[in-house]
């Protein structure tokens, strides 16, 4: 078997931009929730696969957060990076920020926690490379992560002895 590489948060960030037009929008005039969580979805992938160099697939969406509404015609920031990498999974963090092309304003607009497995060529889990935070910020996603994927475990077990 190959030797597992060590990567960065930074080696597999992807950073996007959309502007949300009226058929992204809801009779509100902000953002359908499910464009917004598709833009996510394709962010997070993208960020997958460039960590682990091999196709990805989304396990869940472990928490998505709408914090404020996207209205038509603001510009929208989506960046992404690993969090946390297990054996063959991913914990992907997308931040999404709302920019009013007009002033500048920036307002934080949702978040959201994702798994991806990689795949290998019959498509089974594969083996990801480990994940080496280099920055503060980057160490307390990566802890923050640990505590999010333990409290999962947890409720899971919590969940499957009550069926």
């Amino acid at each position: 078997m190959d030797e597992i590489l060590s990567k960065t948060p930074q080696e597999s960030q992807v950073i996007t931009r959309y502007i949300v037009m009226p058929d992204h929008a809801n009779h509100y005039g902000t953002a359908f929730g499910g464009v917004i969580m598709s833009w996510i979805d394709m962010v997070a992938v993208m960020v997958a696969q460039r960590h682990c160099g091999k196709e990805s697939v989304t396990a869940s969406v472990d928490r998505l957060t709408f914090i404020t509404p996207i209205n038509v015609g603001d510009h929208v920031v989506l960046k992404g990076s690993v969090n946390y990498a297990g054996k063959s999974s991913m914990e992907i963090g997308v931040q999404v920020t709302k920019e009013d092309p007009y002033n500048n304003k920036v307002v934080r607009a949702t978040t959201a926690y994702l798994t991806f497995v990689a795949l290998d060529a019959n498509k089974r889990p594969s083996q990801v490379p480990r994940l080496l935070p280099q920055t503060s910020d980057e160490t307390r996603r990566f802890e923050n992560a640990k505590i999010r994927i333990e409290s999962m475990r947890e409720l899971s077990k919590k969940l499957k002895l009550k069926d």
